[in-house]
């Protein structure tokens, strides 16, 4: 019964977040899907054993490597500002915990995910795997790249903050698609940003929010 209060007031933190920064993020409520999936993903399941008691703080916390899962409300408007349908393939640049892949996971048809660090990518693709996930295939690589042999993707979700936006992520998002990416140096002075590819192939770019990532690492 703890951890069912546990996840409301999580719930409760992201919808209050969601009133705070409104006039930020350009809505007044997440999905009804996104939310369905941030009540059902457990997120202790991630979380190192004795964390497991801040397991649904509304906040990051350490998973090892120098590396973070991240704030549930980041998480949910994220997801919410890719806009993923049911029948929609997704890449995921900086698997982490995992968190962020399984909540994907629930809403798309197919989610692709990449970790450059081998310790990480494997505990991740573990734990997704024992939740039953059959809708994941993850790889140990540098984000930057992208996963060119399984491109177009209808979104790409960032979980790390890149100094610019990487051009490769760009060329790989189809068409009508959103590209959900932290960028600026790390752990200050970033801004969530927004890109969309219209149907012809032009890119628009706008600022959500302004957020604190660990940095996305490889690249040149």
């Amino acid at each position: 019964m703890q951890m069912n209060s546990d996840i409301e007031k999580m719930l409760q933190d992201i919808e209050r977040e969601v009133r705070y920064t409104r006039t930020m993020i350009h809505r007044n409520a997440l999905h009804p899907r996104v939310m369905a999936a941030m009540e059902k993903v457990p997120r202790h399941m991630f979380v190192a054993p004795d964390l497991l008691d801040r397991a649904y703080y509304d906040g990051p916390l350490p998973i090892g490597c120098g590396q973070t899962i991240s704030q549930p409300f980041i998480v949910a408007l994220m997801t919410d500002l890719a806009e993923v349908r049911e029948e929609d393939k997704v890449l995921e640049i900086g698997t982490g915990s995992g968190y962020q892949t399984a909540i994907l996971a629930e809403l798309v048809k197919q989610v692709y995910s990449m970790e450059i660090i081998q310790e990480l990518g494997e505990q991740a693709r573990k734990c997704l795997q024992q939740l039953g996930y059959t809708n994941i295939k993850t790889r140990i690589g540098d984000g930057h790249e992208g996963w060119q042999d399984e491109a177009p993707f209808d979104a790409v979700v960032v979980t790390a903050a890149a100094d610019a936006i990487p051009q490769r992520l760009i060329e790989q998002l189809k068409p009508g698609g959103r590209l959900i990416i932290p960028v600026g140096p790390a752990y200050c002075h970033q801004e969530l940003i927004v890109v969309e590819k219209d149907d012809n192939g032009k890119i628009n770019k706008w600022s959500a929010l302004g957020v604190a990532f660990v940095p996305l690492t490889g690249g040149y």
